[in-house]
């Protein structure tokens, strides 16, 4: 019989139950004992689930209280020194995750291209040793409730190391790990486990290329240290980077994608490299919503399993990256509702297909390829849009000109102050919204608090004496979600959460069909806010490519044909805006780089796409209309010719958590445009010092222009507490004034 895994479930919990768990602990409304109960029983439920699913191999390690690189970390001693003098507890994961008054948190960086952050492992003067058994604990624990059918989660040394900083030799460094991990699989298979899958997603991008050799000698170690343990070398998000090469390692198994990496992989065995392996087939997908084509899958599942020695199917990634399940989504269009498949139902799909493989007939089979038909064949899917043949695409004067106009309009100082968008979305401000929702206040009285939030947070941002103000994004729940809730084409889910970094939860909204304006999305709550003061007023809109990376994306058209639909629609609310007046509007583009393809051949096409997007969006607007756009964490060098392309006249970028060393690609005058690097941590509760401040603004105006030069938080402030961002600001306004002062401006 055909078995099925999977890679690993989501933390969060139907009612993001881990979530509240954690944020209870520090809130320090529970103690640390209950912490670790209550997360005991969390992992109960989520084994107990997939046991229930029919999974024949269910992962154990997967389960994290914050992230899965850090929990490593912690076990391989790879502290920051920062902290090197703490004991290794719980208490310091969180301060390494999020810092605290005395220390900085370690950066953020995304998960591949997913929007998932992993907390970046510190490797200046550490020595790696074992500082805890949490794998063979977790196994134990798993193999108690579900006995020999736990399976050993485990990212890979390689993986781990190339995604570390501070370290000089990468063969070096995994050298230092291999027994280590040697030690953890002697563990685990000394305690009956027998698969161990080992992450190693490196070696799907144009980096791991670099390690191919390095592969071979590592699990040729391994293999031989521990010989009873039958790794599992499992990749995602693409393809294999040399299959031949790979192939030859003297694993037990291979996890494959078909879905990211389908062309290449399926080569790849269909050319008899796995003629002698197990291959554990990725052909769910493991980070959209969309239920499996169940007439395609099966014909790929029947061409892999006569290439291969043995096959087990399995979604194609860690089931993290999708809510849990539809079952709460009664709202939903039938159709569509039928279409969609969250974590529970990817299981279920996993055992329909495997079954049907074996020739067991089952009528949900059918039931689904007959639902998925109908959610193709929809009217949503085949509307009339704008032909894009007469919408502009490029300013109408240069960045140059544009400036000068902007300027006599602004008449902003040197170095201007504002913030990224969002202000803190404190407890009453969520439960008016969830009152409102719920109908228990009324329409009008919903929209008079939203007002005097408004108003209160203009009044402070004039009493902090920032430049540019905005209205703080009170209306929204989310900078994607609340674009989904007044586009066609969207819908929004009730518990469609997924994890973003630590506790940070988000509700992705469902593009299902074609997208157009049909409502001001921004406008009412923006010339409001404008109304109050005589400063400008930004108007916050998100951009094309960050909707899109930001939601569950339909499938069956390209994703050019998806930005260009968005594009549109946000050209109008642009339209819109600029006709009541807003001088200032922001484009936020926060998740352009997350997109990237993970090879760089298929980079190219990405980035024209996305660039020609945004301008679709931006290039109708006068030249007196300041565009702004921000980004999140990236590796900007890679990108920086697209966002020069983009033409916005300022740019924000966060660059705090990286401690500088994103700013470079921006030191240059090559880079002619606006722009402002985020000069402190807005990720963590910890107030920085103006010395801090003073020296983030100093030390790119070696190198940049000082009309270029924007001064700001780098993110939204939404997640932060009041007092936090009030005190916050107010150093940054300070230090701004006086590095305007040293310079004598």
């Amino acid at each position: 019989m055909t078995q099925v895994t999977s890679l690993g479930y989501p933390r969060l919990g139907e009612n993001r139950e881990w979530k509240k768990l954690i944020e209870s602990y520090w809130a320090g409304n529970i103690t640390q004992e209950e912490l670790f109960d209550q997360g005991k029983a969390l992992r109960t439920d989520f084994l107990k689930k997939q046991e229930a699913a029919g999974l024949d191999l269910i992962p154990v390690g997967d389960f994290s209280f914050y992230d899965h690189i850090l929990d490593l970390s912690l076990q391989f001693n790879i502290i920051p020194e920062r902290l090197a003098d703490r004991s290794n507890d719980i208490d310091l994961y969180f301060t390494i995750a999020r810092g605290d008054k005395e220390n900085v948190a370690s950066a953020l960086k995304k998960w591949f291209n997913t929007n998932y952050h992993y907390i970046v492992p510190e490797w200046e003067n550490v020595t790696p040793r074992l500082t805890n058994t949490r794998l063979l604990d977790l196994y134990i624990e798993a193999k108690d409730l579900v006995g020999d059918k736990a399976k050993p989660v485990i990212t890979g040394p390689i993986t781990y190391v190339a995604l570390s900083n501070g370290v000089t030799d990468v063969a070096a460094a995994v050298d230092s790990l291999v027994p280590l991990y040697a030690t953890i699989f002697k563990q685990l298979t000394e305690a009956g486990a027998t698969y161990i899958q080992v992450d190693e997603p490196i070696f799907v991008t144009d980096e791991g290329a670099a390690y191919l050799d390095l592969a071979k000698t590592v699990y040729t170690q391994l293999t031989t240290a521990v010989p009873e343990a039958k790794i599992i070398f499992q990749t995602y998000f693409e393809a294999l980077i040399d299959a031949e090469k790979l192939a030859e390692l003297p694993v037990a198994a291979f996890g494959l994608d078909f879905v990211h990496g389908l062309e290449e992989n399926l080569a790849a065995v269909q050319s008899g490299l796995f003629k002698d392996k197990e291959v554990f087939a990725g052909v769910v997908d493991g980070r959209n919503v969309w239920a499996a084509d169940f007439v395609a899958t099966t014909d790929l599942l029947k061409e892999i399993q006569k290439n291969v020695a043995n096959l087990l199917v399995q979604p194609s990634c860690s089931l993290l990256h999708v809510p849990v399940t539809t079952k709460n989504e009664t709202d939903l269009d039938p159709v569509l509702l039928k279409g969609l498949s969250f974590a529970d139902e990817k299981l279920a799909e996993i055992k329909l297909l495997a079954e049907n493989l074996d020739g067991i007939t089952n009528p949900q089979f059918a039931e689904h390829v007959a639902d998925f038909e109908a959610l193709q064949a929809a009217d949503f899917r085949n509307v009339d849009l704008e032909d894009l043949e007469n919408v502009p695409v490029k300013r109408q004067t240069d960045f140059a000109e544009r400036r000068r106009i902007q300027q006599e309009r602004l008449k902003l100082p040197a170095l201007p102050t504002t913030t990224i968008g969002s202000f803190p979305q404190s407890p009453e401000v969520r439960s008016t919204r969830l009152k409102w929702k719920r109908g228990d206040i009324t329409d009008a009285a919903y929209e008079n608090f939203i007002n005097a939030e408004i108003e209160r947070w203009i009044r402070i941002q004039e009493d902090l004496d920032l430049d540019v103000l905005v209205h703080g994004e009170f209306e929204r729940v989310d900078m994607v979600e609340f674009f989904g809730q007044k586009l066609a084409g969207f819908t929004t889910t009730k518990l469609g959460w997924v994890q973003s970094y630590g506790s940070r939860a988000v509700k992705p909204p469902i593009i299902y069909g074609d997208v157009q304006h049909i409502q001001p999305l921004t406008v009412k709550e923006t010339v409001y806010a404008q109304s109050l003061t005589d400063r400008p007023v930004k108007g916050m809109l998100t951009g094309p490519i960050t909707i899109t990376n930001w939601s569950f994306e339909r499938t069956d058209i390209s994703r050019a044909d998806l930005f260009n639909q968005i594009g549109l629609a946000i050209k109008d609310e642009i339209a819109l805006l600029e006709e009541a007046g807003i001088a200032i509007i922001q484009v936020d583009e926060a998740a352009l780089r997350e997109g990237l393809p993970l090879r760089k051949a298929k980079q190219k096409a990405y980035l024209d796409d996305s660039v020609h997007a945004f301008r679709i969006a931006t290039s109708s607007v006068e030249d007196r209309t300041q565009i702004h756009t921000h980004m999140c964490y990236s590796n900007f060098d890679e990108i920086i010719d697209s966002i020069r392309e983009l033409d916005a006249d300022v740019i924000s970028i966060e660059t705090s958590r990286s401690h500088g060393e994103l700013i470079a690609a921006f030191e240059t005058a090559v880079y002619p445009l606006g722009i402002g690097l985020g000069v402190y941590d807005i990720h963590s509760p910890r107030v920085p010092s103006k010395p801090e401040i003073i020296e983030n603004i100093e030390r790119p105006l070696q190198n940049l222009a000082l009309e270029q030069f924007w001064v700001n938080p780098d993110c939204g402030l939404k997640t932060r507490r009041e007092p936090e961002t009030v005190a916050a600001l107010k150093v940054m306004v300070e230090a701004t004034k006086d590095v305007r002062k040293s310079l004598s401006l």
